[in-house]
């Protein structure tokens, strides 16, 4: 793996407008995009000014394929295998509503999995009379594959899915993504790989993890616009997943009693769309491949570490993170001050963090004895004199910091 230079970090925050404003430790909420992704979004617009909206379309669809092509790169499938829809959740509930339970059906997932994916097993649970079992963690924090085959073999009743998130929201942990899809594939049980925060930060193949289905979105490590997302599904499984909703861009009207599902990934966008983000998408995510996404990993994971470290050595302020592989999304509390002050005071010195709240995590943060966290997330772009300034604005006694740049 070539690891990033101090010139290639350089680079990078020429090419990052807004790192020279405010530094910017949120990433897992929505990054910096570079340059190159605003400049395609706006040409995109004043395209669509110039020539009309339908038009314009047409004229840009060489680009809005590059996006594609893309995505299909990035994790390692075909083209065929992609829909681009709005957002990561809407990728996810389109994978998820358009799969069959009954009663008795077993859904198994994650303890740090995400509110909005336990709403929806709840919902569907309720419909449909299937049941949700979450699967221990093990001694570091991360999912039990263990206890994962243990439930999968006990007899108990069929699993009809197992759906895990890959880097929970409230926390450092990456889920043992590749380990989950030797058990399900091993068990021919689909999965379903909650990518939103792994995409774009860490390598991704959907060969070698093993998933069915595995849903992204643009606007966090990826650095694209607001309002992206996609969705992965195996080619082979395709036709297991009927889209919870269609229109004529995701059927043809055959008959005036019939319709056909298209037979490619895109039966699960709709015929409307942001042409101008979605090429964004495509421009974000060439840039990311373009570092390398190895290249990435390794500056991401080294920054969160050395946070870690200047956090711990803080008295009063306490490291949350679990797992045994560890990513850019740094989660700590400082005694006696709530998560959102800390987050106030941040702000006030231009340090952009976010907080997680027991309602996104319902699952995991409760059982440890927390109510929420500060969230800080860092990107390649970050340098080390921002984690020193991040560090010298939380409140609370704190040793002094050396200087760095890179």
């Amino acid at each position: 793996m070539e690891m990033m230079t101090d010139a290639d970090v350089e680079r990078a925050r020429r090419d990052t407008p807004g790192t020279t404003r405010v530094a910017h430790l949120n990433n897992a909420g929505a990054a910096l995009p570079p340059k190159a992704v605003t400049d395609a979004v706006v040409a995109h617009l004043h395209r669509e000014a110039e020539m009309g909206g339908y038009e314009a379309a047409a004229a840009a669809a060489d680009l809005v394929d590059d996006t594609y092509t893309a995505i299909a790169r990035l994790i390692g499938c075909d083209v065929d295998e992609i829909a681009v829809v709005e957002n990561a959740t809407r990728a996810w509930d389109m994978a998820f509503y358009g799969l069959a339970f009954q009663p008795g059906d077993r859904i198994l997932t994650a303890r740090a999995e995400y509110a909005s994916n336990v709403i929806a097993f709840l919902q569907v649970a309720a419909r449909t009379g299937a049941t949700v079992e979450v699967v221990d963690d093990d001694e570091e924090g991360q999912l039990s594959v263990d206890d994962l085959r243990r439930r999968l073999d006990d007899g108990r009743g069929p699993v009809r899915l197992v759906a895990m998130t890959h880097v929970p929201t409230q926390g450092g942990l990456v889920n043992p993504a590749e380990d989950v899809g030797a058990v399900t594939r091993e068990a021919g049980v689909p999965y379903l790989l909650d990518a939103c925060q792994s995409a774009g930060q860490m390598p991704l193949d959907v060969d070698r993890i093993g998933c069915d289905m595995l849903s992204a979105t643009g606007r966090k490590y990826l650095r694209g616009p607001r309002g992206t997302g996609f969705l992965y599904v195996r080619r082979e499984f395709l036709e297991k997943v009927e889209p919870p909703f269609l229109d004529l861009h995701a059927a043809t009207w055959t008959a005036p009693d019939r319709y056909e599902i298209r037979p490619d990934a895109r039966r699960f966008e709709n015929w409307e769309t942001n042409y101008a983000a979605k090429i964004g998408l495509g421009v974000a995510v060439d840039y990311a491949l373009a570092w390398g996404l190895e290249s990435i990993e390794g500056r991401v994971t080294g920054l969160a570490e050395r946070l870690r470290g200047r956090l711990a050595d803080l008295d009063g302020v306490h490291v949350q993170d679990q797992g045994r592989q560890r990513c850019g999304i740094v989660t700590f509390t400082v005694d006696g001050v709530p998560s959102e002050e800390v987050q106030r005071r941040l702000a006030d010195s231009g340090v952009n963090v976010s907080v997680s709240v027991a309602d996104y995590a319902r699952l995991d943060l409760p059982q440890r004895g927390l109510s929420d966290v500060v969230r800080a997330s860092v990107h390649y772009y970050n340098v080390d004199d921002e984690l020193d300034q991040m560090i010298a604005a939380l409140p609370g006694p704190r040793p002094a910091t050396d200087s760095r740049t890179t």
